[in-house]
């Protein structure tokens, strides 16, 4: 008899059928081998569809039509006692109902094994057709209104009609049609078959009627098993009627035949829940799964407050996980409380019936505890109001329950949540055995679960952000910025550069530094907001996402942000104040019209670093990309990269400018200066490419290179009789390099020149930014005879300090100062000033950047010793500067019988 798709009521069981039509969506399996054959879609608590309650009278009326006809056509049975055989009958059908054997195999889907095919037989056998079918009515409509299940009264009523009607028809029909010639059962067994299956194929169309789909193969296969349990039914019912009416003492054997099919059928329905249980189960686990690995998948905005948390813990999942779990134990309600955070409240989801509010938001610590939640270990408690203490009674009262299981989530001590059962639906026995294993089975993989999903967060979380702030790192802003600069091509990458952290770490330690670091973060996170996409790269830099923003937002947004960490920050009993300088760039950023739009995130970030490093040169604090500066830095890295190929190719030269002593005009050596002719940018300035070499860290190829030609020429000279001594750059490189002193006397035995007749030229500025370091280089290079000269002298900030204690010989003059003698009289006193400091501590001094007589003339007469400029010469190729020799200087006999050249007027 199949019930009513109606809402399934708190306390009660499906009654015995063939199919429960399910209102909601059907299960898309309905055809597993190890179905019985009376299966049921439960409907979650639905008002019940007009459309049925149509149907259910139609079914009715139907019903009662068959009835009166079957009744008019059968012929009349004789039958003594027929009050108290209709009572035994109407008895033996409400046992049947109540040994059904009930099994929920899916969500939705719940199979029934009963015994109402033994009573119909014995009826088909020895009561009228209206016995029995009164007898079937007031069984199955009693058991329906005690369970107080009134919605399904009409579809079931008519149910059962017609499945005693048309098992009273057929089994005349074939008794009939036999005659003679076949077993007196066998029309009874025949209508003992057709009983259920007419109730099945009455609830396959109820399902079609309510805009259910069932596939074809499934309906056969439903229709297949249930006449196969139909059969063993009506068997044993046909059995066990022959057995009492012919055999003698026959009522043992039928007990034990019942007792027997009885345990078959429970053995049948044990492995049924099995499998059911193991399958929910692993639906549970996979649930859990599959929500942590999107949460992993999900990226971040660098928030420092878990919120991305409890947006997972409002997600279907865990209400799809309580709701599995409510169906598997046959609960009224089922309610998850869990914790994703230990500082996060219990999140609380509820399956079934309604939690009273008062029971909602419950705390699990504290004075205020409630007692299902403090509760130690991680076992299951099986409670029951009757015989509980009064604190669990308080606590299931608060809950509107009579019974429940609560198993406590643990992980080693830490609680992750609770998962409370309640009210078993069943108004014949509550929670057993098998429901406390397997609730806590399932709180154990839950658990489990939750536990790998946490550790998976946690792993995330180090993964993508940055340890020290709690903002995202480089892989995580790469991660959280990409899909959103797809979607917003109007976004604006900002590049942050934090000032003075070295200087205190050096001061104070790294944990000071450490500290303005994290103060700069939270700093920038108030005023950038929650939602925006922030990230510490390294040190002091930071970067951040504004999406739908123009430049012209994302500078004055920039000026805020330097507003902001420009604020004193107090550092150990100081305050310190920082600058900051700002590049940014995005998609449209300084790109022309129809240009392709840049949306990747490390370009973007690339091109952020360029204007923020185009804004420290240029002495700004904010600067918007543009795509000149991205030539500038490629072209700068060109150079890079090909300088040594450079070098080997002869692309790079060594020009030379002759230097002139004053007022004899002898030339007493020249300054070896690099030049580089490139192939495809052409002559480059040394101004240009010498800087980058040097920031590449082959300063000290160049360095050898140019010495080496250097030294190449002077013994050319010397092998001519000529002492002409030639000067050499040096970077600050080359003095922090303890084994550079030990390079220059290679090379200088190597071409066979006297130390004299090397000078090594020294900015000012770079010895004298760590003169400390640079003096034990300098003191040797000095022992080995080598001539040292402080090029550019008079614009350092502390030479007159140092340069006494310097081991130089020759100082040369800015030629800055030198060619504003003329007309400033400030460059002429500073010109007068270094030259008679120089000479007294004894030191030759040079004037770069004379470049006419009157400058020559001044500084002569001054008492300058050495004078270099376009007055004298540019600087020339080694084959111009022979030239210049032989048609500009006058060779003499000295005084060590060398050849001296002078110039000429």
């Amino acid at each position: 008899m199949p019930d009513h798709p109606g809402a399934a009521e708190p306390g009660t069981e499906p009654a015995h059928g063939s199919v429960l039509p399910h209102a909601g969506p059907a299960h898309p399996d309905l055809a597993d081998p190890e179905l019985s054959r009376d299966q049921a879609w439960q409907a979650e608590e639905q008002a019940p569809d007009r459309r049925f309650l149509f149907f259910s009278i139609l079914v009715l009326v139907s019903g009662l039509v068959a009835a009166g006809l079957v009744s008019w056509w059968l012929p009349a049975r004789d039958t003594p006692n027929v009050v108290v055989v209709g009572l035994l009958l109407a008895l033996g059908f409400l046992v049947a109902e109540q040994l059904a054997i009930n099994i929920d195999v899916r969500t939705g889907v719940s199979w029934s094994i009963s015994f109402c095919e033994i009573p119909l037989v014995i009826g088909l056998f020895v009561a009228p057709f209206e016995v029995v079918l009164a007898a079937h009515l007031l069984a199955g409509v009693g058991t329906l209104l005690v369970r107080k299940v009134q919605d399904r009264i009409l579809y079931n009523a008519g149910a059962m009609i017609f499945e005693i009607t048309s098992a009273f028809a057929v089994a005349t029909w074939v008794k009939d049609v036999l005659g003679a010639f076949g077993p007196a059962w066998a029309g009874v067994l025949a209508g003992a078959l057709v009983a259920p299956l007419s109730s099945t194929l009455l609830a396959l169309v109820c399902v079609r009627v309510l805009g259910r789909t069932m596939r074809l193969n499934a309906a056969v296969r439903l229709v297949l098993r249930t006449l196969v349990l139909g059969l063993v039914n009506a068997s044993m019912g046909v059995v066990g009627y022959q057995v009492v009416a012919h055999a003698e003492a026959g009522w043992p054997l039928l007990v034990l035949a019942l007792a027997g099919l009885s345990a078959l059928y429970i053995a049948y329905s044990g492995l049924l829940r099995e499998q059911r249980d193991l399958e929910a189960l692993a639906e549970v686990s996979l649930i859990v799964a599959r929500s942590g690995h999107q949460a992993a998948a999900k990226p971040s905005l660098g928030r420092t407050e878990p919120s991305d948390l409890t947006e997972i813990a409002d997600s279907d999942e865990w209400q799809t996980i309580a709701d599995r779990i409510k169906d598997q134990l046959g609960a009224g309600r089922v309610v998850l409380r869990l914790r994703f955070e230990p500082q996060l409240p219990l999140h609380t989801v509820v399956s079934g019936d309604e939690l009273p509010p008062e029971s909602h938001d419950v705390e699990a610590t504290g004075s205020r505890a409630d007692a299902l939640l403090r509760l130690p270990g991680s076992h299951v408690r099986h409670f029951r109001r009757g015989d509980a203490t009064p604190e669990i009674r308080h606590a299931l009262l608060r809950r509107a329950a009579d019974e429940a299981l609560v198993v406590p989530l643990r992980s080693a001590s830490h609680l992750l949540g609770v998962v409370e059962a309640h009210d078993k639906l069943s108004r014949w026995r509550g929670f057993g055995q098998a429901d406390v294993r397997l609730i806590g089975t399932m709180a154990s993989h839950l658990a489990t679960a939750m536990d790998n999903r946490r550790l998976l967060a946690t792993l995330r979380h180090d993964a993508y952000h940055d340890p020290l702030t709690n903002l995202l790192n480089r892989p995580g802003f790469r991660r959280a910025a990409g899909d959103p600069l797809r979607r917003h091509h109007d976004s604006v990458v900002l590049r942050v550069d934090l000032d003075v952290l070295s200087t205190v770490s050096d001061a104070l330690g790294y944990a000071w530094s450490d500290r303005m670091v994290v103060a700069a973060g939270r700093r920038l996170r108030d005023a950038l907001g929650p939602e925006v996409a922030l990230a510490r790269l390294e040190g002091g830099q930071f970067a951040a996402l504004l999406l739908d923003t123009t430049p012209e937002q994302a500078h004055g947004i920039a000026e805020r942000l330097r507003a902001e960490l420009a604020a004193p920050y107090p550092v150990d009993r100081l305050t310190v104040e920082a600058n900051s300088v700002v590049g940014y760039s995005g998609p449209r950023c300084g790109e022309h019209e129809g240009a392709p739009l840049e949306t990747d995130v490390d370009a973007l970030l690339q091109r952020a670093d360029v204007a923020l490093r185009a804004a420290r040169s240029s002495g700004d604090t904010v600067k918007a990309y543009l795509p000149t500066m991205g030539q500038i830095f490629l072209r700068r890295f060109q150079l890079v990269t090909q300088f040594r190929q450079a070098l080997e190719t002869g692309q790079v030269k060594v020009h030379y400018q002759p230097k002139v002593a004053l007022p004899s005009r002898q030339v007493l050596g020249v300054e070896a200066l690099v030049r580089w002719r490139h192939p495809e940018f052409g002559r480059l300035d040394p101004d240009e490419f010498v800087p980058a070499v040097e920031a590449a860290g082959l300063v000290d190829a160049l360095t050898t290179f140019v010495m080496d030609q250097a030294l190449i020429r002077v013994r050319k000279w010397m092998d001519r009789g000529l002492r002409i001594a030639a000067a050499v750059n040096l970077s600050v490189r080359s003095l922090d390099d303890p084994s550079f002193p030990d390079r220059v006397a290679e090379a200088l035995d190597r071409h066979g020149v006297p130390p004299e007749l090397l000078t090594l030229e020294l900015t000012e500025s770079g010895v004298m930014a760590d003169p400390q370091r640079a003096l034990p280089v300098l003191r040797r290079l000095h022992t080995l005879g080598v001539v040292l000269a402080v090029d550019d002298f008079g614009t350092g900030y502390s030479s007159l300090a140092y340069l006494r204690q310097l081991p130089v010989d020759e100082v040369k003059i800015d030629k800055s100062f030198v060619l504003g003698m003329g007309t400033d009289l400030g460059d002429l006193a500073v010109v007068r000033s270094i030259v008679e400091l120089g000479h007294s501590l004894g030191l030759t001094v040079v004037a770069e950047g004379v470049e006419d007589d009157a400058a020559r003339d001044q500084l002569a007469g001054m008492g300058c010793d050495v004078a270099q400029g376009y007055l004298i010469s540019r600087p020339l190729s080694e084959s111009r500067l022979e030239a210049w020799l032989q048609a500009r200087t006058m060779q003499a006999r000295g005084m060590r019988d060398e050849t001296v050249l002078t110039l000429l007027s």
